[in-house]
């Protein structure tokens, strides 16, 4: 009896004190983040990876079991995830994260959204009514993000409140360092006129001050025609952009047709944590994403 009684008592003392909280990130960005704020007390998992489209997801069976096994559903929001995460929350049967619980986090309800629509119509491609969602390619959303993002995990998680608030006060002390050295670095980029394959880099233009010119793609999520790619290949003479970018998960070969006869670079480009081997985390997203456009731009 008195061995049992001991073993029972290491078992206890040996035990953790609690569960890691479980995460179900939709973009490797949101998963990134949660891994910052929360460290050891949470279990992250990602329902997409770098090299894939987030506007089309598979609800597989893993992903499904994930999704109704999880505390908190951290997404972007803005209708990014509209084509698959509904039918994931009708699946999974989790009453915990879906739409207006506390465990339902959309990072793009704590930004202010940009390119957001005058008209709705489905003729004009893939339009998001709520604005543009690709929120991740600007670092002071991530800022406002992670601070709304630290408090929903201490509500979920009280009993860590202290660890996810001493995580919050240490990110957001790197990350002010950080966002001062890429201003200054990617000072020589402001006025640079730029094509984009995908209408994806609203936030880093705004942040950068580079100049839209056009995108390749002919809509919204209208993969690139011949005829479509002659046009703006015949407008750069009088709007000439001084180079292309385009994300990693996309096909590169519009963007290279189209930078070979237009003797313009074309930059592969991370877009999320994972997109390139440099960008392994969301401090090394920014730094390569700034050193590619950099290199591109010949600065």
């Amino acid at each position: 009896m008195k061995k049992l009684f001991a073993a029972m008592l290491l078992i206890a003392a040996t035990a953790p004190a609690s569960a890691a909280l479980k995460v179900l990130a939709c973009e490797p960005e949101w998963g990134a983040l949660v891994q910052e704020l929360g460290g050891d007390k949470v279990d992250v998992t990602l329902a997409t990876t770098a090299l894939q489209d987030p506007h089309h997801v598979q609800a597989k069976p893993s992903l499904i079991a994930r999704a109704r096994n999880a505390e908190l559903l951290a997404c972007t929001g803005a209708g990014l995830e509209i084509g698959w995460l509904p039918v994931l929350l009708q699946q999974s049967g989790n009453a915990a994260i879906q739409p207006g619980k506390p465990g339902n986090f959309a990072a793009s309800d704590f930004v202010q959204k940009l390119d957001v629509p005058t008209r709705v119509d489905r003729a004009d491609g893939d339009v998001h009514p709520e604005g543009n969602p690709h929120i991740q390619t600007d670092p002071r959303n991530i800022a406002k993000v992670a601070v709304a993002l630290a408090q929903r995990l201490e509500q979920i998680d009280p009993a860590n409140r202290a660890t996810y608030q001493q995580r919050a006060q240490d990110f957001a002390k790197r990350w002010d360092a950080a966002l001062a050295r890429w201003s200054a670095q990617a000072a020589p980029l402001r006025g640079t006129p730029i094509l984009a394959q995908h209408k994806a880099w609203t936030y880093m233009e705004n942040w950068l001050g580079l100049q839209y010119v056009d995108a390749l793609e002919p809509k919204p999520g209208v993969e690139p025609t011949a005829a479509h790619l002659q046009e703006i290949l015949t407008r750069q003479k009088d709007r000439p952009a001084k180079l292309i970018v385009y994300a990693a998960y996309q096909d590169a070969r519009s963007a290279d047709w189209l930078a070979e006869r237009a003797k313009i670079p074309a930059v592969q480009l991370p877009f999320t944590v994972g997109g390139t081997p440099a960008a392994k985390d969301l401090f090394g997203l920014f730094d390569d994403t700034i050193a590619r456009l950099l290199k591109g731009a010949g600065k």
